[in-house]
């Protein structure tokens, strides 16, 4: 189990970035921490709908850039440009660290960093995430994409401990500095790298062709068309995490710092469960995508009605597992399945519509948490997960001729054409003929 699961380890860049990577993610779990309580407690009286409006600025970049963003990452050494995004958002990390901690900093000066600091990981997300098929062979593509989530959220179970215990120690302006520092980590990873040892991908041609290529790559894939849709329903109404866990928090349960910081680790320890367990997996199945949407809409009921703090905390387990199943799922079928030439611009789609929805979804999630009570908010966050999984089970009515029929008193699915578990073999046979042919 531990060699399947860890596998892509055994390569020196692969391990080299992923040591790296997991210093800066800690980090950066620690700056959206503080950034939250920062909004949430010193700079606004609880209010979510501030809370809401910083992840909008701060994940509506990806949509706004994202001509630009994917073509970029499929036309430049991802390495060079994954250089200069790491050091821009530490440096942004460095100067709120320093208006915080010298006490000048307002409300407006979070809204500005959150802006800049999306406008740069717009550039960093599809070049970082098309960056791992350079650095593991094609049939260990799914398991680095699996252990780069375990390695995020095992961050994020660590991040936001340390910070809610650093907030109430020495405050929330010494956490971004900290963050700042970590970035230095990654950067050196990615000098450290073994150049010769790097996987190479064809390139993308140049021309205005190039940044609608994407597009209509997707029009003519359903499979992917259908993820993306799940994808933007998720995340726009279901992943607002901090506004769902600090509202609770502060407002339900009446928590501090400290408590806070703690169901994000609680919800991470799901997180890297689900994340553990697609690494594992040979091939990445779309099924699960709408399985995890069914069961992610049941961990947000479940949490949106727990009586306490620790029935609540231990609701986010099941909410953290399911998503993670699904997000991880999701980008593994995504990249696997698709021509390498467009690969950056399909994941820039991709990763624009996975954080691009929060800008809809963040401050409608807050008014909802603000005008009727933070369950309320999760319970907006369950309806997105029951509505991705009947888009799943539409999409293999029509395109996989799904029937429900009984036999032996017992509810079984039936395919026609095509079984679904051979859906993922079929489309990565579609990319191996792209790429042969190219």
């Amino acid at each position: 189990m531990t060699s399947a699961t860890f596998r892509s380890l055994a390569g020196y860049n692969y391990r080299l970035w992923a040591a790296g990577a997991l210093v800066s993610n800690v980090g950066t779990w620690m700056q959206r921490t503080a950034q939250d309580w920062l909004v949430l407690t010193e700079l606004t009286d609880n209010n979510a709908v501030a809370v809401g409006i910083v992840m909008a600025l701060q994940f509506g970049p990806p949509v706004l850039l994202l001509p630009v963003t994917g073509w970029v990452a499929d036309r430049f050494d991802r390495r060079h440009v994954l250089m200069a995004t790491q050091s821009a958002m530490g440096v942004l990390g460095l100067l709120l660290g320093l208006l915080t901690v010298t006490g000048v900093v307002q409300l407006w000066h979070v809204y500005v960093f959150a802006f800049l600091l999306g406008c740069t990981a717009a550039f960093d997300a599809p070049a970082r995430q098309v960056f791992v098929s350079s650095l593991v062979e094609r049939h260990n593509l799914s398991n680095a994409v699996g252990l780069n989530s375990a390695s995020f959220n095992i961050a994020r179970m660590i991040g936001p401990a340390v910070a809610g215990l650093l907030i109430a120690v020495i405050g929330t302006g010494w956490v971004f500095l900290i963050n700042a520092a970590s970035f230095a980590a990654v950067l050196a990873s990615l000098a450290l790298l073994r150049k010769h040892e790097l996987y190479s991908t064809e390139r993308a041609s140049g021309g205005k062709a190039g940044l609608i290529e994407g597009f209509r790559y997707i029009r003519h894939r359903p499979d992917i068309m259908v993820i993306l849709v799940i994808i933007f329903i998720i995340g726009t109404f279901g992943l607002n995490f901090p506004i769902f866990t600090s509202t609770m928090a502060t407002t339900v349960f009446h928590k501090g710092a400290g408590e806070f910081g703690v169901l994000s680790s609680i919800m991470a320890i799901g997180s890297v469960a689900g994340a553990l367990l697609a690494a594992r997996r040979e091939r990445p199945r779309i099924s699960l995508l709408f399985a995890g949407g069914a069961v992610f809409g049941v961990g947000c009921t479940f949490a949106a009605v727990a009586p306490g703090y620790w029935l609540f905390a231990a609701s986010l387990t099941i909410i953290g597992i399911s998503a993670q199943t699904l997000t991880t799922s999701a980008n593994s079928v995504v990249q696997l399945s698709t021509d390498p030439t467009v690969r950056g611009r399909v994941m820039a789609i991709y990763m624009a519509i996975f954080m691009g929805g929060t800008p809809i979804g963040a401050p409608i999630v807050g008014w909802v948490a603000d005008t009727f009570g933070a369950r309320w908010g999760l319970a907006v966050g369950a309806g997105s997960g029951f509505a991705a999984a009947i888009v799943g089970v539409l999409y293999l009515v029509k395109f996989h001729n799904m029937r429900v029929r009984f036999a032996n008193r017992r509810l079984r699915l039936q395919f026609g054409d095509v079984e679904q578990a051979q859906e993922e073999l079929a489309t990565q046979e579609i990319s191996i003929q792209r790429t042969s042919g190219s």
